[in-house]
């Protein structure tokens, strides 16, 4: 079985590769990544029964509360809502699954892409104990061949 903590932070690591790859909300951050399952290892792709495609999208999301300055931001269930749409206005509802690893929450979702595929990701979270949902959008394009 493949090592949860490996996972986690796998899953993780194109976040910080990337510069624009969270939002800011007045106490929560919304971390985001979405990339094709065929870059995901054997084994990780295994263990969560995820298909590993170069025609299947992935979205992970992590919702964390701001702890403050020089503290470590608390990961934070949610409901979490996402709906795709690419340019030619084909809709894509996600149903996004939970995963726990220790104290790390996130949310991924899959879907299908083709190559060169722009999709633009709808999303909205609403932390446990808020009444307000997050609301944001991002683009990301796809490459298959």
């Amino acid at each position: 079985m493949l090592n949860k903590k490996y996972l986690f932070l796998l899953l993780l690591l194109p976040f910080f590769a990337q510069a624009n790859n969270g939002y800011n909300f007045d106490k929560y951050v919304v971390y985001h990544n979405a990339f094709t399952a065929d870059t995901l290892p054997a084994s990780m792709a295994s263990a969560y029964g995820i298909l590993r495609s170069k025609y299947k999208g992935v979205l992970n999301l992590s919702i964390q509360q701001k702890a403050g300055e020089g503290k470590f931001n608390k990961p934070v269930n949610a409901r979490v809502m996402v709906n795709a749409v690419n340019l030619t206005g084909q809709m894509k509802e996600l149903e996004s699954r939970r995963v726990t690893e220790g104290e790390a929450i996130y949310y991924i979702s899959e879907f299908r892409v083709s190559n060169e595929e722009i999709v633009t990701f709808n999303i909205e979270v609403l932390p446990e104990g808020e009444k307000t949902p997050l609301e944001f959008k991002f683009k990301r394009q796809f490459y298959t061949d």
